[in-house]
């Protein structure tokens, strides 16, 4: 099992910060492929290219989401978010076997027509789980932190989106599940299914990013789970800084 480093709110550094992951024992980055970070540009993709070279890291990918909406009813913006994910896949699969896309929402419109932004969600998942079966990846759909409005807060709708769905899997969450009081039924319905794994703490309201035993998440009773039942092969760290992740790191090397 190969544990890799992931922070979201770096996407707007410098990419010299990737170094410490690897000085701090992580197997390999998630890059979030947003801001500074995005694949769809050359010099960007470049960038983080050389770092892997440097580095030595392994690699996956997690698709932009700042203003984006796969579930959008507004077609040009529901488009325009299939558009970007696909770019991405296509770009990622040179790097890596796997990406994360988040989910979709509700907007003050679509509050009244659900059914339809479900539907559109549904078909982004069908189009995109096409380009990921032809360049040979796994687009994997995350569950959602406590946010109103946004779909896979619930296990079951997030396995009703890629159900039947070739090219498409699940990640799971835990942090993200414990904000919304369900991690004991997103480990008995997602994780035995789940492609991909994302993992942190935090104190059940709020998507704090915490590492590992600083919040309020019973780890002994939810690592004997994962070791069991998780057939992924890897585990991502989200944190702020590699200096928190590597307490998160030590703390999985217990386990795993």
């Amino acid at each position: 099992m190969k544990i890799f480093f992931a922070s979201s709110s770096k996407v707007w550094e410098d990419p010299s910060w990737v170094a410490e992951i690897a000085e701090v024992g992580f197997d390999g980055w998630e890059i979030s492929a947003d801001g500074n970070y995005r694949l769809d540009k050359p010099e960007t993709f470049s960038a983080v290219r050389k770092v892997f070279e440097e580095t030595g890291l392994d690699v996956s990918v997690h698709a932009p989401f700042s203003d984006l909406n796969p579930a959008s009813i507004n077609m040009p913006i529901w488009e325009e978010t299939v558009r970007q994910f696909t770019v991405c896949i296509e770009q990622a699969a040179q790097l890596t076997d796997t990406v994360v896309l988040h989910p979709g929402y509700l907007s003050p419109v679509s509050r009244f027509d659900g059914a339809s932004a479900w539907n559109n969600h549904k078909k982004a998942c069908i189009r995109l789980g096409e380009t990921a079966e032809r360049v040979g990846v796994t687009a994997c759909l995350e569950n959602m932190p406590n946010l109103d409005d946004f779909f896979c807060r619930d296990p079951y709708e997030q396995e009703g989106f890629v159900d039947g769905v070739p090219g498409m899997g699940l990640v799971l969450d835990i942090g993200h599940a414990n904000t919304t009081g369900n991690l004991d039924e997103f480990c008995k319905i997602i994780l035995p299914k789940a492609h991909h794994l994302h993992i942190h703490d935090n104190h059940g309201k709020y998507d704090e990013h915490l590492s590992l035993g600083s919040g309020t998440i019973n780890w002994d009773k939810i690592m004997p789970r994962i070791v069991k039942e998780y057939k992924g092969k890897i585990i991502v760290v989200e944190g702020r800084n590699p200096k928190e992740g590597k307490k998160s790191l030590e703390f999985l090397r217990k386990w795993i």
